[in-house]
């Protein structure tokens, strides 16, 4: 046994169980049986997909999910528990199917694809607390959602439950507090398909717009990633506007597929206006048609349908991003929105490659970087002046550096410097281009990096062209805490996540993270950095930068287990590459590591 490898990570537990199951199925087995089959297949198990969970087993009368964060968990919860009030509506009482829901956050240990240990007993015993109908949640799981779902909490106080030591403090949660927890929510049918409403964000000063995922009606999924880029490209060309507020790509891709009101996702999202659209590509033709929306009122301000030959793609995004500025703003030349020499490539083989590694690239694991780098590589090997495949490609040798995973660490330095700066002499004008050189030159450049002054100079002209690319503001977070200017980092995170208020929280909670553990702020830290690990588990820097914070708090235990979960990703765990200017910043990171290895 001493020699068997024991797998443990940070996950949300939801356990969750039918109430009265012997009574139900004592009245009426068979149909028992046949409605909770089709709660699954029609409400349950695309929930858990939606929230990217996993159903680790399930019981005659109960489930175990785990997630992989609190956030989608109970988002997930209550929208399922919101879809059975619907269904329950027109069901006898004694007839009902109805759920408790635990829901906790914690370490667990994986062992033969089942779950084990307190953070899952505590989960159980949670479901047991719960109403039917209901869903009772931890205070870990409480102070991680409060802010970040517009749901109601009711603190039930400190719990003894059974066969857990400590007593656990206990929140029962829905959206009101009643005898029912769970009355359908605005907008949730019969399926329960929709979401948990988050609290509506305010416009912003100037115009607004989110460009949500287009249609795919080519009737081939492996178009999928085609309909996706040309989108993605449509929002660049509108960011390049500067006094027209766009909301990020990776947001907008968060309702792809999903059936909600175009007043709703601007209410979620805090915009005035909606495109949406659709794509059918056939042979050498490719047809878009694209619809301004009022998301205010609902009204549709203008509408057209763009046709022509896949080698005037790009002809196309620019018409379209065009027509909605006009109708935006009248006053709008045509020559502003113009791109010529930052145009990708025309070699269409080329820009699939490098739509394709993008896709591979987050969430960051060691497979998945490598596998991008390699599609980078094949898309510069058709076109080696193709801007964005270099920058990307750069990057993909930065991660493969710094988080441990090269055999010759200097080989990469230096591929990935030299790339980056290539990038820039080739696509000198675009936002994308010039952030990724920044971040890659001063990690890596001449011995410690490039002057950060210069770099910091790039992030501000990519800006100065693209004032709305919110990975741009939060490149230039990292930048700041790397020069010292930890309050303009938060600053500039904030920034990017107002944005992006949808975007994956993982890389802007590390550099908020970061930036609190440099002021020594490290309980402000180690809360964004515990909720950045649960959001990307494969990124080796969080698990430092998380076990640094733990050892300088004194929670050496835990500093200890977070050094464990590292050594599984990596086998560099004090780094020789620490980018941090002031001598200072770097010892305060390498002691906190060197004090979670147990080292004085």
């Amino acid at each position: 046994m001493s020699g068997e490898r024991v797998e443990r990570r940070l996950a949300a537990i939801l356990a969750a169980d039918v109430a009265g199951y012997s009574r139900l199925m004592g009245r009426d087995e068979a149909g028992t049986l046949a409605r909770l089959k089709a709660l699954r297949r029609e409400l349950i198990d695309p929930m858990v997909a939606e929230h990217k969970g996993r159903i680790v087993k399930t019981t005659g009368d109960g489930l175990l999910i785990e997630f992989p964060s609190v956030v989608e968990a109970v988002a997930c919860a209550i929208t399922v528990q919101s879809g059975m009030g619907s269904r329950n509506a027109a069901t006898p009482e004694d007839r009902r199917i109805e759920f408790r829901v635990g829901i906790n956050s914690g370490d667990i240990i994986v062992e033969d694809g089942d779950i084990h240990g307190d953070g899952v007993n505590i989960a159980a015993r949670l479901e047991g607390v719960a109403e039917p109908g209901g869903i009772c949640v931890s205070a870990i799981v409480h102070d991680q959602v409060r802010d970040r779902l517009d749901c109601v909490f009711e603190d039930l106080g400190e719990q003894s439950l059974k066969n857990i030591v400590r007593p656990v403090r206990v929140y029962r949660i829905g959206p009101e507090i009643g005898p029912r927890a769970f009355r359908p929510l605005s907008g949730v049918d019969a399926t329960g398909t929709a979401a948990v409403q988050p609290a509506a964000l305010p416009l912003p000063d100037k115009p607004s717009i989110a460009v949500l995922p287009f249609q795919n009606m080519s009737g081939d999924p492996e178009q999928e990633y085609f309909v996706d880029g040309m989108v993605e490209e449509i929002i660049t060309a509108l960011s390049r506007i500067r006094w027209l507020f766009v909301i990020a790509r990776n947001s907008t891709f968060t309702y792809k597929g999903r059936p909600i009101e175009v007043k709703e996702i601007g209410r979620e999202l805090g915009v005035r206006y909606i495109l949406e659209g659709s794509v059918r590509k056939g042979g050498s033709r490719v047809r878009i048609t694209a619809q301004l929306i009022d998301a205010e009122t609902g009204a549709h301000l203008w509408a057209d349908r763009f046709d022509g030959l896949i080698e005037d793609v790009f002809e196309l995004q620019d018409k379209i991003a065009l027509s909605v500025a006009g109708v935006i703003e009248p006053a709008l030349q045509a020559a502003e929105m113009r791109r010529s020499a930052a145009r990708p490539t025309t070699d269409l083989t080329a820009y699939d490659l490098y739509l394709r590694a993008l896709a591979v690239f987050y969430p960051i694991t060691k497979e998945r970087v490598i596998e991008a780098l390699r599609l980078f590589e094949e898309a510069i090997a058709i076109d080696p002046h193709y801007g964005p495949a270099l920058s990307w490609a750069a990057m993909c040798h930065r991660e493969i550096a710094t988080s441990g995973w090269a055999e010759a660490p200097e080989t990469s330095w230096r591929k990935g410097s030299a790339l980056a700066r290539q990038a820039v002499q080739a696509a000198e004008n675009d936002p994308r281009v010039l952030v990724n050189a920044a971040l890659v030159l001063a990690h890596f450049g001449d011995d410690i990096g490039e002057d950060i002054g210069a770099m910091i100079g790039l992030i501000d002209r990519a800006l100065a062209l693209n004032p709305s690319f919110a990975r741009g503001w939060n490149v230039s977070g990292i930048l700041r805490n790397i020069a010292g200017e930890h309050d303009l980092a938060i600053e500039h995170i904030g920034i990017a996540l107002r944005l992006s208020p949808r975007e994956r929280i993982g890389t802007p909670l590390v550099v908020l993270g970061m930036a609190y553990f440099l002021k020594r702020q490290f309980d402000e830290a180690a809360s964004k950095l515990l909720l950045a690990v649960q959001d990307n588990p494969g990124h080796p820097g969080t698990y430092r930068c998380l076990a640094a914070c733990y050892a300088h708090m004194g929670r050496l235990d835990e500093a200890h287990e977070i050094v464990t979960r590292l050594r599984a990703i990596t086998p560099i765990i004090v780094p020789s590459d620490v980018p941090y200017r002031n001598p200072e910043y770097r010892e305060l990171l390498l002691s906190g590591l060197r004090l979670a290895m147990g080292e004085s």
